[in-house]
């Protein structure tokens, strides 16, 4: 019988986390042994001991600090014995069925496939997209990326083969990711250069570059509530939507060239700006819209970062595990 570890890195998200656990705890599979480790990021809010308690036979870990998904996802590995590895947000919830059945396909699969997601679904019983293209040098911000996708449905079309069983998107979602020990091991694991978003594509690429192929099973679903492990409230809000584009500098410092970095960092810098301040500007007469008021602060952590790219010669976000090691 298989041993499948299922790891979920956690911060302040217990009340999710609590409907996740819960799922896992009802199955009672004679088909697959489950070792679930869940990291919480240092919650430090007194909730960490009452769910060793509840949840007693699942191990537990309480890490340094709130180091971000991808330190989170190592650490949990590095107390698993199994020699596959499930990546689950806690924000989803999973039935014994769906989860016996996207196991066993990756078993049967292993050798042709390295990372393996599955269908997901929201509250609103709507699917998420699947069909995700890694960001190239002309597709990496959205305009050019929604021409290229116009001009060359054929190109993209040949890229996302599937078949009864399978599609084989370039990236999959962090919220849900299977792959080997041996695939995860043979790319040295999550990139810490990222604290949050963004981890999950670079993953991807960089199996996919030594020949690993990625693809999603159809014919399993896990329910996956929509912003449901980040958005508590407006400042997380922010910090994560600032996160989202400090990520995308994290990647574009590891996958391009110095040429295609320097334009990539410049256009990137220059559309948040001037997106954030007109939107920042809006939200004062606008005071009754509360989305418009999330663009102040986004402007604000973005510029607070600007300056530490300046200081530190990194555009590693100061969040990141990696960030001090990072800086020149």
């Amino acid at each position: 019988m298989n041993k499948l570890a299922i790891i979920i890195v956690n911060y302040k998200g217990w009340q999710a986390l609590d409907e996740c656990l819960s799922s896992l705890q009802a199955i009672t599979s004679d088909k697959m042994i489950l070792e679930v480790i869940v990291v919480d990021n240092f919650s430090d809010d007194g909730f960490f001991e009452t769910f060793q308690k509840k949840f007693h036979s699942f191990t537990f870990i309480l890490n340094s600090g709130n180091n971000g998904f991808a330190n989170g996802c190592n650490v949990g590995t590095a107390h698993a014995s199994s020699d596959y590895l499930l990546f689950l947000n806690p924000d989803t919830k999973v039935d014994q069925q769906n989860l016996e059945s996207f196991f066993e396909a990756y078993i049967k699969h292993e050798n042709e496939i390295a990372v393996l997601s599955c269908l997901q679904i929201d509250e609103n019983g709507k699917f998420y997209k699947q069909y995700n293209l890694l960001p190239k040098f002309a597709t990496f911000f959205g305009i050019p990326r929604a021409i290229y996708k116009l001009f060359f449905k054929n190109k993209i079309t040949a890229i996302f083969q599937e078949n009864e069983e399978f599609m084989y998107p370039e990236w999959i979602t962090g919220a849900v990711v299977l792959v080997s020990k041996k695939w995860f091991d043979k790319v040295s694991g999550w990139n810490e250069d990222f604290w949050m978003y963004m981890e999950d594509v670079d993953l991807c690429k960089r199996i996919s570059d030594v020949n690993g192929k990625i693809a999603v099973f159809k014919k399993a679903t896990i329910f996956h509530k929509h912003g449901g492990a980040s958005r508590i409230n407006i400042k997380t809000k922010a910090l994560t939507k600032t996160e989202v584009i400090i990520s995308k500098h994290a990647y574009i410092r590891n996958n391009f060239s110095p040429v295609s970095q320097f334009l990539l960092h410049s256009r990137l810098i220059f559309g948040v700006l001037l997106e954030k301040t007109v939107l920042s500007c809006l939200a004062f007469p606008l005071f009754f819209i509360p989305k418009l008021q999330v663009n102040k602060l986004i402007l604000k952590n973005y510029i607070s970062y600007l300056f530490s790219v300046v200081e530190n010669h990194t555009f590693i976000s100061p969040r990141a595990s990696t960030f001090f090691a990072s800086r020149s």
